[in-house]
C-alpha cells in the first residue's frame, strides 16, 4: 500500500503569516497569548491569541480576490495561497480540499456583519475557498468538534488510499468570538490567566484563533525537510457526555491503541506526544488515565494551549504541522505554563524545550459529544 506523507504547510498566528514564525517563537518558549479587553466581545478581560488584522487584510489583498470575503475566509485563503504556491501543484481533478472547523464564519451572525445569514453555513465556506482557488471538486467541510483539524488529515490520507484523489490540501480555522466566548464562559472553563495544561494550578483555557494548512500527498518528489508519513490513525467516540469527556478515557484509550497497532507500533516506539491539554480539570485528567491505560505515560508529552490557547477545529492540524517541525529540529518543545502535576497518573509533561532524536510521534485530540481521534506520523 502507497505511503502518504504531510509536507508543504503554512501557519498564519498571532506570532505571524508563516510556519517559520510559529516555530520560532514556541522555540523560544514564547506566547501568543496577550490581554484582551474587548466589552462588545466579553465583559470582563481576557486572555486569548489574536491574528492581526491589518496585516491580514493586507497579505489578503494581494491575492486580488474577486468577492468580498469573511473574516474566517480571508483567514483560511491567505494560509492555504501559500501553501498552494510552494507545491507548485496545478489544480486537477486528482487534488481535492478538506476544510477543517468548529464554528466556521459564525461572526456573521452579529449585527454588525456586512454579510447575510447564509455565509454562516459550512457549505458556503467551503464553497468560498474552492472558487477562489479553482478546486475541481466541492470542498469536503470537516467540522466534528474539536478533534475536526486531526480527522481532516485523517480522512485526507484515506480519501488518497482509496484512489479518489493524488493530492488533498488541509486548511483549518476559527475565530475569537463573541459567540465562542460566551459558551465556554457559560461552562466557567474559561481562564482569567494564562492556560496552564496538566499543571496544578491550572484553571481553564484560553480561545486563540489560527488559520492553518498542509498538503497531504503519495507523491514523495513532493516532500519537504519536515515532511512525515502518515503511519496510523483511528477514532473513537466515548459517548459519554455531550461536554464532559469519559472518565476512564475509554474513547481516547480506544483511539490510540487502535492507532498505534496500525502503525505496526509498540508504545515504546513512541518519541513524544503532541496531546490535547485544554487545561480544564477535566479534560487534562481524562487524558492521563489514557496514557496511563496505553501505556504511555514515561513517554515526554507536551500541550501547545500555553502558545495560542485552544485554537478549536483548527487545533488538531496547527498542532501536527507543529509537530512535523518538532521531528525536524529534533526538539522536544516545552509545555508551556506547566509547573506541578495536577492529575492524578503520572505524565512526562515536558518542562523545558530539549533537543531529542526524533523518528514517530503521537497527536491526538478530543472534543466535546466525546469524540476522540489519534494519528502516528514518523519521519519521511
Amino acid at each position: 500500500m502507497s505511503k502518504v506523507y504531510l509536507s508543504h504547510n503554512n501557519i498564519i498566528s498571532g506570532f505571524g503569516f508563516d510556519s517559520a514564525s510559529a516555530i520560532l517563537n514556541i522555540q523560544n518558549e514564547t506566547s501568543a497569548l496577550k490581554l484582551v479587553e474587548d466589552k462588545t466581545v466579553l465583559p470582563r478581560p481576557f486572555y486569548a491569541s489574536l491574528i492581526d488584522k491589518d496585516i491580514l487584510e493586507e497579505k489578503y489583498q494581494k491575492l486580488n480576490p474577486q468577492e468580498k470575503h469573511t473574516r474566517l475566509e480571508k483567514m483560511l485563503l491567505v494560509s492555504l495561497a501559500k501553501t498552494i504556491s510552494s507545491s507548485g501543484l496545478e489544480l486537477t481533478d486528482r487534488v481535492g480540499l478538506i476544510l477543517s472547523t468548529t464554528k466556521g464564519s459564525i461572526d456573521v451572525l452579529e449585527k454588525t456583519s456586512p454579510f447575510p445569514e447564509e455565509r454562516s453555513y459550512l457549505g458556503s465556506l467551503g464553497h468560498s475557498i474552492r472558487t477562489h482557488f479553482g478546486f475541481k471538486d466541492k470542498a469536503i467541510v470537516l467540522s466534528n468538534a474539536c478533534v475536526s483539524g486531526v480527522l481532516a488529515i485523517a480522512v485526507a490520507k484515506r480519501l488518497i488510499r482509496q484512489g479518489k484523489y493524488d493530492h488533498v490540501f488541509v486548511a483549518g480555522g476559527d475565530l475569537v468570538t463573541q459567540f465562542i466566548l460566551s459558551g465556554f464562559n457559560a461552562f466557567q472553563a474559561l481562564s482569567d490567566k494564562p492556560c496552564r495544561p496538566y499543571c496544578k494550578t491550572r484553571t481553564g483555557i484560553n480561545i486563540g484563533e489560527v488559520g492553518a494548512s498542509v498538503l497531504v500527498t503519495k507523491n514523495e518528489k513532493l516532500l519537504t525537510p519536515e515532511s512525515m508519513c502518515i503511519l496510523g490513525e483511528a477514532s473513537c467516540n466515548d459517548a459519554n457526555h455531550i461536554s464532559g469527556p469519559s472518565r476512564t478515557g475509554e474513547g481516547l484509550y480506544r483511539s490510540v491503541l487502535s492507532a498505534i497497532s496500525q502503525s505496526n507500533l509498540a508504545a515504546s516506539d513512541i518519541d513524544y506526544i503532541s496531546a490535547h491539554g485544554t487545561a480544564t480539570m477535566f479534560n487534562d485528567e481524562m487524558e492521563a488515565i489514557a496514557f496511563s491505560r496505553s501505556g504511555l505515560q514515561g513517554t515526554p508529552l507536551n500541550s501547545l494551549k500555553g502558545y495560542f490557547g485552544h485554537t478549536l477545529g483548527a487545533s488538531g492540524l496547527l498542532e501536527t504541522i507543529i509537530g512535523m517541525h518538532s521531528g525536524y529540529k529534533n526538539t522536544l518543545f516545552a509545555s508551556l505554563g506547566f509547573q506541578e502535576l495536577g492529575v492524578t497518573k503520572p505524565l512526562n509533561v515536558i518542562e523545558k524545550t530539549t533537543s531529542k532524536e526524533i523518528h514517530t510521534f503521537l497527536k491526538t485530540a478530543s472534543g466535546f459529544g466525546g469524540c476522540n481521534t489519534a494519528m502516528v506520523f514518523q519521519k519521511a
